[in-house]
């Protein structure tokens, strides 16, 4: 059995944010991991030549306080990389048809017609329970939505935006305005990708970290908790943080913290999963851009490494709909860019599982930490705020500060 401060569950951003507040109040902090790397969401490509691509999370602004932060303290300032002039370009996909956008260009696409009746009737008459596709259709009319909209707000999350809350906890725009840091680079990367962040702050902070290890559950133990593992291996900590996706968080708090478990359970979750494929520059005609956007396809978006561009490569990660075989994937990939699949290098496969919250989702957040109130548990992740890097951090913020003041005190 062995004994820390602080056990964090998870080592994505959540996890090593929360962990980092931990090491650097300097608290004995382990971070447990059931997969070979840190990173989770984050979690960048890299192949032998040098080269990396994001299949995970991708962007970042000088507006994310919290995570500049951690940037600073990670000592990654000058790894720092701008994201380019493709950032604002979509290659719109219909069938094998490119077609370069740029964001301006989405506002050409509506039926103003549409648009300016549906505005007329729909202005005033918002609830605060809206979805995206209800309040979008009602402002803009339903086609515009449909035809328009839908498929660009599908690229974001990687999955069916409808039922999203419009505003709020969930919704695909809560992100608090926040003061830019005119100092920083307004959009910016990291070079080496942006799991370089998980790894750089945890060496940095001391913290102990195992990669490889199956969290089966977290226990109360005194005033405290003890986390057991499939190998049989037991710790015990003053606190703990679970840093995993949600349905992973309900099973493994399931015993020791049923009320807590039970308001995770509610949350909704997708399962999609990831081809990431790099191909030599010189074989590529598809116009640069940010996002390939399908109409209608296999896969729902495609996240391309061209907003920094490298003279030799570049690289994509498909995000299907549906599980299927890697052949499959491959071949619609090589089909998309125009190459024979032989043409594809670098190739990974991810199964990732994302929340997809819905009305209510707000209420849910709230039943959760009032189960969390007061006690030695944190948990953090990706799904109270949002999907944004800055909300993943921020969160794990608010819970080590609670954490700490109710079961460490004077580690904050």
């Amino acid at each position: 059995m062995s004994e820390y401060d602080v056990v964090v569950v998870g080592a994505g951003i959540s996890g090593i944010a929360f962990a980092h507040r931990a090491a650097s109040a300097g608290r004995r902090t382990l971070v447990l991991e059931r997969g070979d790397r840190l990173g989770g969401c984050l979690h960048s490509n890299r192949l032998g030549s040098g080269y990396w691509f994001e299949l995970g999370a991708h962007t970042c602004y000088n507006s994310y306080a919290n995570l500049i932060d951690l940037v600073v303290s990670a000592g990654l300032t000058e790894r720092l990389l701008p994201r380019g002039e493709a950032r604002s370009r979509f290659d719109v996909l219909t069938g094998e048809h490119h077609r370069p956008l740029t964001q301006a260009g989405i506002l050409r696409e509506l039926s103003w017609r549409e648009a300016v009746a549906s505005l007329a009737r729909g202005v005033g008459r918002g609830r605060r329970d809206e979805t995206v596709a209800s309040r979008f259709s009602r402002l803009l009319g339903a086609r515009n939505y449909r035809e328009v909209l839908r498929p660009f707000l599908t690229a974001m999350p990687s999955q069916d935006p409808d039922r999203f809350p419009a505003s709020g906890p969930g919704s695909l725009a809560f992100v608090k305005r926040r003061r830019r840091r005119k100092d920083f680079l307004r959009s910016f990367t990291v070079d080496g990708g942006l799991q370089t962040v998980c790894e750089s702050a945890a060496a940095r902070a001391g913290i102990d970290v195992a990669t490889g290890v199956d969290v089966r559950a977290v226990l109360r133990e005194g005033d405290g908790v003890a986390i057991e593992t499939a190998a049989g291996d037991r710790y015990t900590a003053r606190a703990a943080a679970i840093a995993v996706d949600a349905p992973a968080a309900a099973r493994i708090l399931r015993r020791g913290f049923p009320e807590v478990a039970n308001g995770i359970a509610r949350v909704g979750s997708v399962t999609f999963e990831t081809l990431g494929v790099a191909v030599r520059r010189a074989t590529l005609s598809v116009p640069e851009a940010a996002f390939i956007v399908p109409k209608n396809d296999a896969f729902r978006s495609v996240v391309t490494r061209d907003v920094v561009a490298d003279p030799s490569w570049r690289g994509f990660a498909f995000h299907f709909k549906e599980p299927c075989s890697r052949d499959a994937k491959l071949r619609r990939a090589a089909a998309v860019l125009g190459v024979r699949a032989a043409a594809l290098e670098g190739v990974t496969e991810v199964t990732r599982v994302l929340p997809s919250p819905t009305i209510g989702h707000g209420e849910v957040m709230r039943d959760i930490d009032r189960a969390l109130a007061g006690g030695a548990l944190a948990v953090t992740g990706n799904y109270f705020g949002g999907l944004s890097i800055e909300q993943c951090v921020s969160r794990s913020i608010g819970e080590w500060e609670r954490v700490a003041a109710h079961a460490l005190p004077g580690g904050a």
